[in-house]
C-alpha cells in the first residue's frame, strides 16, 4: 500500500521520545475517561453471568480488566492519531477524510450562487471575475504570478485597485472550503469561475486540479499586472502578451464584460455592459457594435454610455472596435458579434488556458469537464 505524505511524516514523527511521552499521556487520559462508564456496563453483564462462585468472579474480574484496557487502548490510539493528524494539518473529520469528488464541490459552488440580495440576482460574475484576476497576474518571462498559490488571500495583492469589491467572492466561497477542506484555495476559486461560467449559460470550460496555496505573502506579485480599463489597446496588449496570449485570445477573454457590472466603490466605473448580466452570451460584441457610444458626462473616470444611458463601454472596451487603428481587433468582435458558437468554443479555451497558467500540474492529471445544474 503507498504511503501518503501525511502518513510519512506521522511514522518519523512518532519515533521520537518526545511523541511517545505524548501518547502514554493520551493513553492514561483515555483510561480515565473511559473506565468508569466500561467498568459499570461490565460488572453489571458478567455479574448477572458468573454469580455461582468465587472463582468465575475472580475470572470475570479478570476478563472485566482485559476488556476495560483494551478500550482505553484503543481510546488513546484514536486521541493520539486524531491529535498528530490535527498537528501535521491532517484531520479525522469525515469530510476530510473521504475522497474529494470535483462534481460535488461544483454542485455546492453552483447551489449557492443565486442570491436576490447580491448585485443582479448572482454571485456569478464576481466569481468569474475572482478566478481571472487571481490567474492573470502571470508573467511568462519570470514563471511568476497566475491561479497557483491563491495570493489574493493577502495583503498587499488583496488590496490592489484591480481587485477591489474581490472580498466579496473570497468570503463567498469560504463556506465551500469549510466542506470540502481537501481541496486548495488556488484549485477553489478556478472551479468556481468554471462553474459560474456554465450555471450562467456559458460553454463548457476543461478544468484539471494540482494548485497549491501559497503561505505567505512573499508570493504576491506587485501591482500593475492586471489590465486598466482605462487604456487602450496597446496597453491591452502589453498586459496579454506578457501573460502569453494572441489576438484572437485577448478579445475572446474580454467577451466576459457580458457579465456583470461596474461600481463605483470597485473600480470607479458604473453600470452593465448588457442587459442580461447574468448571462453568458455573445452580447459584448453586439453592443459594441451596434450601438452609438458617447462619453458619458459625469464625475467619475471616463466611460462610455449608449443613448439610453443604462448600458456602458470601458476605453479598453472601445480600443478594440477602432478599425483605423487596430483592425485585427475589430475582425475578430466581428466575427464573434456574428457567431455565438464560435465565441464560446474560443473562449472555453482561452479561459482554461487562462486558469492554468504558471501551474506546476503534475503528469497525468486528470482533467474535468463539470456537468452543470438543471
Amino acid at each position: 500500500m503507498a504511503t501518503t505524505p501525511v502518513a510519512a511524516r506521522l511514522s518519523a514523527f512518532a519515533a521520537s521520545p518526545a511523541v511517545a511521552a505524548t501518547a502514554r499521556r493520551s493513553f492514561t487520559s483515555a483510561a480515565a475517561h473511559t473506565r468508569p462508564r466500561a467498568i459499570a456496563r461490565a460488572s453489571a453483564g458478567f455479574s448477572r453471568g458468573y454469580s455461582s462462585s468465587s472463582s468465575q468472579k475472580s475470572s470475570s474480574s479478570g476478563f472485566t480488566w482485559t476488556v476495560v484496557g483494551l478500550g482505553a487502548a484503543a481510546a488513546g490510539a484514536y486521541y493520539y492519531q486524531d491529535s498528530l493528524l490535527k498537528a501535521f494539518g491532517g484531520s479525522s473529520s469525515p469530510a476530510a477524510l473521504k475522497p474529494l469528488d470535483y462534481q460535488e464541490v461544483y454542485n455546492a459552488v453552483a447551489a449557492s450562487l443565486d442570491d436576490v440580495d447580491y448585485d443582479d440576482g448572482s454571485y456569478g460574475p464576481v466569481l468569474v471575475r475572482l478566478a481571472w484576476h487571481a490567474s492573470g497576474t502571470y508573467d511568462k518571462a519570470t514563471g511568476t504570478g497566475g491561479s497557483n498559490g491563491a495570493t489574493m488571500r493577502f495583503a498587499p495583492e488583496s488590496a490592489h485597485g484591480a481587485n477591489a469589491g474581490l472580498e466579496k467572492a473570497r468570503a463567498f466561497l469560504e463556506p465551500i472550503k469549510a466542506k470540502f477542506p481537501k481541496i486548495s484555495y488556488a484549485d477553489l476559486w478556478t472551479l468556481a469561475g468554471v462553474c459560474a461560467i456554465q450555471e450562467m449559460g456559458g460553454p463548457v470550460v476543461p478544468w484539471r486540479p494540482g494548485r497549491a496555496d501559497a503561505e505567505s505573502a512573499a508570493a504576491c506579485t506587485p501591482d500593475g499586472r492586471l489590465p486598466d480599463a482605462a487604456q487602450g489597446q496597446d496597453h491591452v496588449r502589453d498586459i496579454f502578451y506578457r501573460m502569453g496570449f494572441g489576438d484572437q485570445e485577448i478579445v475572446a477573454l474580454v467577451g466576459a464584460h457580458a457579465l456583470g457590472r461596474c461600481h463605483t466603490d470597485r473600480s470607479g466605473f458604473d453600470g452593465p455592459w448588457t442587459r442580461s448580466p447574468v448571462t453568458f452570451s455573445n452580447d459584448f460584441f453586439k453592443n459594441l457594435l451596434s450601438e452609438r457610444w458617447s462619453q458619458r458626462k459625469w464625475s467619475g473616470p471616463k466611460q462610455f454610455a449608449d443613448k439610453t444611458g443604462d448600458l456602458m463601454m470601458l476605453p479598453a472596451d472601445l480600443a478594440l472596435i477602432k478599425a483605423s487603428l487596430d483592425r485585427v481587433f475589430y475582425k475578430y468582435v466581428s466575427a464573434y458579434a456574428k457567431d455565438s458558437d464560435l465565441f464560446f468554443k474560443d473562449f472555453s479555451a482561452a479561459f482554461a488556458k487562462l486558469l492554468e497558467l504558471g501551474v506546476p500540474f503534475k503528469e497525468g492529471t486528470q482533467v474535468y469537464t463539470f456537468k452543470a445544474s438543471a
